[in-house]
């Protein structure tokens, strides 16, 4: 008999992913793309584009739109709520490029975390950072994983410079 209680989130993750209204295989491309077009189109004062790149429409297409709330305390740190937006970047472009030249990779927006306090940011690999005025956060290789340290109050790691 199959185990029934296997899931690919996290009990608490999957519960606040249902309750934001998720469910698998849930994919809104047309959204991703109109995100997608609004982002290229858009040009900093300085110049400064954004990136776009398939992973990121692909996070946008099954997450965007999404406000998340922890269902319950952290583990390590308090829980983040998350809106999975990437216009919450569009006037980033710079912070972006410096952290994806930083990291040798190209960033895009996804969303924010604590209404606004963090922008959320992920790689053309899938992996997740978030951006606040403290410093540059790995969260994850994947937005699964992400959301799960977001979700449950894990403690992320601080990028350091290499210094």
């Amino acid at each position: 008999m199959p185990d029934l209680n296997t899931t690919r989130f996290p009990v608490p993750v999957d519960a606040a992913l249902r309750e934001a209204g998720w469910q698998p295989g849930r994919r809104d491309i047309r959204q991703a793309e109109e995100w997608a077009d609004a982002l290229r189109a858009h040009i900093t004062p300085a110049g400064h584009r954004l990136n776009v790149f398939p992973s990121a429409v692909e996070a946008w297409a099954e997450f965007g739109g999404l406000r998340l709330s922890a269902p319950g305390p952290g583990r390590q740190i308090a829980p983040a709520s998350v809106l999975i937006d990437p216009m919450a970047g569009i006037h980033l472009a710079r912070t972006l490029a410096d952290l994806g030249r930083s990291l040798d990779t190209e960033i895009a927006p996804l969303g924010e975390e604590n209404h606004g306090q963090a922008v959320l940011a992920i790689d053309i690999t899938g992996r997740v950072f978030s951006i606040d005025h403290t410093g540059d956060w790995y969260l994850g290789p994947d937005v699964d994983h992400a959301l799960g340290t977001l979700l449950t109050g894990m403690e992320p790691a601080r990028l350091t410079s290499g210094a």
